[in-house]
C-alpha cells in the first residue's frame, strides 16, 4: 500500500535534497522504483556474489538462488568448473531445478523431458525427429552467464558492459575480503539459516557500525567493548569495516564462555564486515566466517540466506567451535544481532512518513561524500547512496 507521495509519477521525478547526509524516505518503499532498480542494478552493469565453492566441492553438486526474480542454477561440471545457468528451459521455458541444493548427473525439466548435461548442454530432446528443420540441439543449451571468481567466492553479471571483478571490488575490498574468506578461501560449508526480513533490500544493506553497541543488547550484556579499526569505501558503493578484538571480560551473563573465544591468530583483524553494494553482506567476527547472500524480493521483502564455513585445515575441535559459534552469536536470531530484524521492518513502517533519513555521525558538511571517516561514523554509507543515486539518474535539487 502506498500513500500519494509515493506514486508511480513521483518516483520518476524523484529530487533528491542537496544535503550529502540526507536520504529521501521514499526510496525505501516505493513499488515502482523497486522494478526500475531491477532493471538498472539487478540485472544490469553489477557483479553479484551467488556462491562459494565450499558450497559445491563435488562435481554435480547444485544450487539454486535468484537474482531479483531471474531463477539461476549453479552447477560443477565433470571439469570441476562452477557454472551459472538461467534456471529456465530452452524449449519452453519451464523452470529446470526445483531444489535448493543437492547432486545430480544432469538436470531433466519434467514438462517435456529435456536433458541438459552439468555443463548446460542439452543432451536429450524426445521426439526430436518431428522438430523444426533447423533444429540443432547445439543451440539449445541453457543460457549461460558471465562470471568471475574471487577466492572461490563466485560473481555472476548480466550486464554487457559490466567492469572486470578486481576492478569493480578495488583493493581495498579485496583485502578485507581475504580475510573474511580466511585468507585463502578453501572453506567448507557447515550450513545454512534462511530468513525473509520485511525491509526495502537498501534498508538491510544500509548498515553502519554506529549502531551496534547502542541497539544490541548482547553487547552491553557481555560488556564487550570495541578496539581500533577503520573503515573503508569505494566509489561504487562497497564498504569494509576492520576491527580490533580486545579480549572480553566476563560479565557472568554467560554460564559457557567459550561460546565467545577467539581461537584466532589475528585479534588486529578479528572483527570484518564486507558490504558489497548493491545487497550481499559478508562477515569475519570472531571465528565465524559467514557469508550472507541475500535476495531483493520485492520492495518490502528482502531474504537472506545465512551460509556459515569452516577453513579446509580446521581439526574436529575447531569446527565444532565455528559451527556452536556461527549462527549462536551472529544469526538472524544470534545473541548478539536479534534485535536486526525487528529494527528493519520499524525503518520500513516508519520510512512512510515525509521526508529523509538524516545522517549525523561523521557527518563533515561538504556537498560530497566523505572517503575519509572513522570506524563507527554512520556517514561511510553516503559514498554508497551517492552511487546509487546517480546510478538511478536523481537529480539533486541545484540540477533540477
Amino acid at each position: 500500500m502506498h500513500t500519494p507521495a509515493h506514486d508511480s509519477v513521483r518516483t520518476q521525478s524523484l529530487v533528491w535534497s542537496d544535503r550529502i547526509s540526507q536520504v529521501p524516505k521514499e526510496v525505501f518503499v516505493s513499488e515502482p522504483l523497486f522494478e526500475q532498480e531491477l532493471k538498472t542494478i539487478y540485472y544490469g552493469d553489477c557483479w553479484h556474489p551467488v556462491a562459494h565453492g565450499g558450497e559445491l566441492p563435488e562435481v554435480g553438486d547444485f544450487k539454486t538462488f535468484d537474482l531479483g526474480r531471474m531463477p539461476l542454477l549453479i552447477a560443477r561440471g565433470k571439469d570441476r568448473e562452477l557454472r551459472v545457468f538461467l534456471n529456465s528451459c530452452t524449449h519452453r521455458g519451464t523452470q529446470v531445478e526445483t531444489a535448493t541444493c543437492g547432486n545430480r548427473p544432469e538436470f531433466e525439466c519434467p514438462y517435456h523431458r529435456w536433458l541438459f548435461a552439468l555443463e548446460g548442454d542439452l543432451v536429450g530432446c524426445p521426439g526430436s525427429k518431428e522438430f523444426a528443420p533447423d533444429f540443432d540441439k547445439k543451440n539449445f543449451g541453457l543460457k549461460q552467464l558471465r562470471t568471475a571468481e574471487y577466492l572461490g567466492l563466485l560473481f555472476v553479471t548480466l550486464g554487457e558492459a559490466t567492469p572486470p571483478l578486481d576492478e569493480w571490488l578495488g583493493e581495498s575490498m579485496r583485502s578485507t575480503l581475504r580475510v573474511v574468506l580466511a585468507g585463502d578461501g578453501r572453506l567448507k560449508l557447515l550450513g545454512y539459516q534462511k530468513v525473509r526480513y520485511a525491509v526495502n533490500w537498501k534498508a538491510y544493506n544500509d548498515n553502519d557500525g554506529f549502531h551496534a553497541p547502542l541497539l544490541h543488547t548482547g553487547f552491553r550484556l557481555l560488556n564487550w567493548q570495541g578496539g581500533q579499526g577503520a573503515q573503508f569505501m569505494t566509489p561504487n558503493g562497497h564498504i569494509a569495516i576492520e576491527a580490533q578484538l580486545k579480549p572480553i571480560q566476563s560479565s557472568g551473563f554467560l554460564k559457557d564462555p567459550s561460546l565467545i573465544e577467539f581461537k584466532g591468530q589475528n585479534p588486529e583483524k578479528g572483527s570484518c564486515v564486507v558490504e558489497l553494494f548493491p545487497v550481499s553482506v559478508l562477515v569475519k567476527h570472531l571465528d565465524v566466517i559467514n557469508l550472507r547472500f541475500a535476495i531483493a524480493r520485492s520492495h518490502d521483502v528482502t531474504e537472506v540466506h545465512y551460509a556459515y564455513f569452516s577453513h579446509a585445515d580446521d581439526d574436529e575441535a575447531m569446527v565444532r567451535h565455528r559451527l556452536r559459534q556461527s549462527s549462536n552469536l551472529l544469526g538472524p536470531c544470534g545473541m548478539v544481532s536479534m534485535e536486526d530484524a525487528a529494527i528493519f521492518q520499524r525503518i520500513h513502517i516508519g520510512s512512510f512518513t515525509p521526508g529523509y533519513a538524516e545522517f549525523q555521525k561523521g557527518v563533515t558538511g561538504g556537498k560530497e561524500p566523505s572517503f575519509d571517516v572513522k570506524q563507527n561514523d554512520e556517514t561511510g554509507q553516503l559514498p554508497k547512496w551517492e552511487y546509487y543515486r546517480q546510478l538511478m539518474g536523481f537529480k539533486r535539487e541545484a540540477e533540477a
